[in-house]
């Protein structure tokens, strides 16, 4: 099969599309042929080797994806060969055949497209844990969403709003802001601004509800921008490492800090059937919107990365063998 594979760390120039082998298939795995793979920022990271990655190079990116069953594990009974899947945290995706775990297997409805499917599951899913896991939004509260103009900003806004909230989204530019507001925001204000007061001025002088915090610098503003009792959701750290915080904080003003991970949240085959089936049954009701893709072929991966790294993309790039 054809690969986008890496042997040395570096940019986007070390990335090769090339042949290797097929992989191996377990009796609890299914060997999928994939019609679209989304690209993330983790890709980058490993890439540059700033996460570990096992084993011996060549290295094959990509994590989550959408495509059609060729082969069934032993142990496997309920899917079969020509079922149209999706799956996320599935290493080796960056390729034209990925082994998948049974439990990792999402089931695709005709509606859903692989394109759609492989933009919206990682962030889509991790949106949907954050508002109610990490935090169940009630209708009324008011929150606060960072990076808002990004994947799982964009989704944010939209679950929020769908639960009764009224949403402040941050953004970096007045064009990432127009995003935020076109999917619903009801407030959007510029990092470069005044923003905690911004958004006190806002609310009254309390502050937020909750604020879903990605950006791990900016946390202790985050923290201010909380009204007493409210809580923060640190779930990312895109803008750099968040400053030590004190607990005797916490206690003083009654605020909760919290953190999200999706991986201790699709524990099993039955928990990302529930999940990705209300996520898909928001999209096919036409309740959560997603910018169009932008779309490579897997062996202009490279092009890809680049693009990611400008930060310049607005929605998700995609990948095809």
């Amino acid at each position: 099969m054809k690969a986008l594979v890496f042997e040395t760390f570096g940019g986007p120039e070390v990335l090769q599309y090339q042949e290797v082998a097929d992989p191996i298939l377990t009796d609890n795995e299914v060997l999928v042929r994939t019609k679209a793979v989304g690209l993330n920022f983790a890709d980058i990271y490993r890439r540059k080797g700033n996460y570990h990655l096992a084993g011996q190079p060549p290295f094959i990116l990509g994590y989550e994806g959408a495509g059609v069953v060729e082969k069934v594990g032993a142990n496997i009974h309920n899917i079969q060969v020509g079922d149209r899947i999706a799956f996320a945290d599935v290493p080796f995706a960056n390729a034209e055949l990925v082994a998948v775990p049974h439990d990792k297997v999402m089931l695709l409805p005709a509606e859903i497209s692989f394109e759609t499917a492989a933009a919206i599951l990682l962030q889509g899913l991790t949106a949907q844990y954050l508002v109610t896991d990490s935090y169940a939004i009630q209708p009324g509260d008011t929150v606060l969403i960072h990076a808002a103009a990004g994947g799982v900003g964009q989704n944010l806004i939209q679950m929020a709003k769908l639960k009764g909230a009224n949403v402040i989204g941050l953004t970096s530019s007045t064009e990432k802001a127009q995003v935020a507001y076109a999917i619903g925001a009801d407030n959007v204000f510029l990092y470069k601004e005044q923003w905690v007061q911004h958004v006190k001025d806002t609310t009254d002088g309390q502050g937020v509800h909750v604020v879903y915090e990605s950006v791990g610098s900016t946390l202790q503003d985050s923290l201010e921008a909380t009204k007493i009792g409210g809580t923060v959701v640190f779930f990312g750290m895109s803008g750099g490492d968040p400053v030590a915080v004190d607990p005797r904080l916490l206690m003083d003003t009654s605020k909760t800090l919290t953190g999200g991970d999706l991986w201790n949240v699709l524990t099993s085959f039955e928990e990302r059937k529930i999940r990705s089936q209300q996520l898909f049954e928001w999209m096919i009701d036409g309740k959560i919107k997603i910018s169009e893709p932008t779309i490579f072929a897997l062996e202009d991966g490279a092009q890809a990365h680049t693009l990611l790294e400008s930060r310049k993309s607005i929605g998700k790039i995609l990948l095809q063998p």
